[in-house]
């Protein structure tokens, strides 16, 4: 009895330990700045006045206060102090578009959760910011002297109720920047929504009210919210600021919005997102076909996997991939007629690898087969023949061209040549870049990128990029150039790499969902 009575108190104490580790542990995860990454995705209370049409949203899930230092606490040692400066930079440039100063006006007192939405796609957008409070009167006190600051500045102001709420508008701003409209109004003593005006300050009430138009009442959202996991940030976008500020194309018909996590990943941006379309019939799903990724070799600056471009190209093709992605292709290769030829014959899976020696494909044994190539090739003026060396046969596609200079005459000229087959077949628009195929060392940033996409998903179309073709993409995106303006510097030179992932899309009674999968990788 006494052995036991012991063995039970030791048993206790270990437990009783045990518990108060694991207790203190979750407290510092929890206190820690890097847990602002792994935030729970739930929409906040602010929700109920975003409309459900809104043209953009974002709720913000994170401690802005501590966003400075999650950069520092991510950041290699070196460079902790610039990582910490640049957060807060682009932190405070956010809110001074809002006509806000962050340290002297809100750091005491804003709590975790924000939200920012855009009722309208136009050239003159109304918004609405959410902040919550830390404490009760946090709110209250930075409304007073928030208008009692601009009154004093010369601001007339208009104090009125409306559905039983106290409205204070007036044309207010930071010392130095031009007068804007503004309206503010607290809720329940711990949320402030602050507009861009009066009217749209009204119409968020109104949504409020109303359980079929706000966000937080709409359980199709939520159940798309509840699959992307976790991040620190909400981001919904509609068909047409899809389209005017993401740049999707003007017809891609059926496209219904998008629905987003982000997520920092270190100095990297990760973003889920889940794109919908409606259609009535919708065309059949677009399948995993093989991976040509692995055990692929090259020096590639861009490389994509693509599955049935065939179909992607087919200009009778309805599916969103293919009004979506065909456009996008078609003006990458308009120049590469042998290139063209190869994705206009391939149904299975395809791997485009474009480097400094010219491009490198693979295909699935017989995608295409070399005479239905050679058929089509053979309407460009190309004619196919054999070339020994280094061990190998390769077939080749030339045409002659006349030559200048002096040795005036004619000579071939390589528009692609095809490795003997293995376990796939290979193709190059030069033999030096066919050479590179075996080349796997080179290509490890490429794959590091393409095993990132496979952790979450199968992706059915692929593109990883590295740093010079990601700046080359983003330097004209128009969201891009919006975080470069609030960060106060250009972030070019900073920018290490971009992935995109597509996976099989998700079929239900309202159309078409497309999982979305991305990385920004930044130095």
């Amino acid at each position: 009895m006494q052995a036991r009575s012991f063995i039970t108190a030791v048993a206790a104490a270990v437990l009783a330990l045990v518990l108060l580790t694991v207790g203190l542990l979750w407290g510092i995860d929890r206190s820690s700045p890097v847990s602002l990454a792994r935030q729970p995705l739930n929409l906040p209370r602010a929700a109920r006045f975003v409309p459900r049409d809104a043209a953009l949203s974002l709720h913000w899930l994170a401690d802005p206060t501590r966003l400075p230092a999650y950069a520092q606490a991510v950041a290699p040692a070196k460079q902790r102090r610039a990582a910490r400066d640049g957060a807060r930079q682009w932190r405070d440039g956010a809110f001074a578009m809002a006509g806000l100063d962050f340290d002297a006006e809100l750091a005491s007192w804003v709590g975790p959760e924000l939200s920012l939405f855009v009722v309208d796609a136009g050239d003159a957008p109304g918004w609405v910011l959410a902040l919550t409070s830390r404490d009760d009167d946090g709110a209250r006190r930075f409304l007073q002297r928030f208008w009692q600051t601009r009154s004093l500045a010369g601001t007339d102001l208009q104090i009125s109720s409306y559905r039983g709420m106290g409205l204070i508008s007036g044309r207010g701003a930071l010392l130095g920047r031009e007068p804007q409209p503004l309206a503010t109004a607290l809720i329940d003593d711990d949320m402030l929504l602050l507009a861009s005006g009066r009217g749209v300050l009204e119409q968020a009430l109104d949504v409020s009210q109303l359980q079929d138009q706000h966000q937080l009442a709409d359980a199709s959202l939520q159940h798309r919210i509840a699959d992307l996991g976790e991040g620190s940030a909400i981001l919904t976008a509609s068909p047409k600021a899809l389209r005017q500020w993401f740049d999707l194309p003007e017809d891609l018909e059926g496209l219904d919005g998008l629905v987003a996590a982000l997520q920092p990943q270190e100095s990297n941006l990760a973003v889920t997102g889940l794109m919908r379309f409606r259609r009535e019939e919708a065309p059949a799903a677009w399948p995993m076909k093989a991976d040509l990724v692995s055990g692929a070799g090259g020096r590639a600056d861009l490389m994509a996997q693509l599955q049935d471009p065939a179909r992607l190209l087919d200009p009778a093709e309805s599916h969103p991939l293919a009004r979506w992605l065909g456009p996008l292709i078609l003006r990458q290769i308009e120049d590469q007629p042998a290139a063209r030829a190869l994705l206009d014959l391939s149904h299975g899976s395809l791997l485009w690898q474009q480097q400094k020696e010219g491009w490198l494909l693979a295909t699935q044994r017989q995608q295409p087969s070399v005479e239905s190539l050679d058929e089509r090739l053979e309407e460009s003026g190309l004619a196919r023949s054999e070339l020994a060396g280094g061990g190998e046969t390769l077939q080749v596609w030339t045409r002659l061209v006349r030559q200048k200079g002096r040795g005036a005459g004619l000579g071939a000229q390589l528009a692609v040549a095809q490795a003997p087959p293995t376990d796939r077949d290979w193709w190059g628009s030069s033999l030096a870049a066919l050479s590179l195929r075996r080349d796997t060392r080179s290509l490890q940033p490429r794959l590091l990128q393409w095993q990132w996409l496979q952790r979450d998903g199968e992706p059915v179309q692929a593109l990883t990029v590295g740093a010079s073709p990601a700046r080359d993409l983003l330097s004209a995106w128009r969201p891009w150039m919006l975080i470069q303006a609030l960060a106060g510097q250009p972030l070019q030179s900073r920018v290490q790499g971009l992935s995109l992932g597509i996976d099989a899309d998700r079929q239900d009674e309202d159309g078409i969902v497309l999982p979305l999968h991305a990385r920004l990788e930044l130095a």
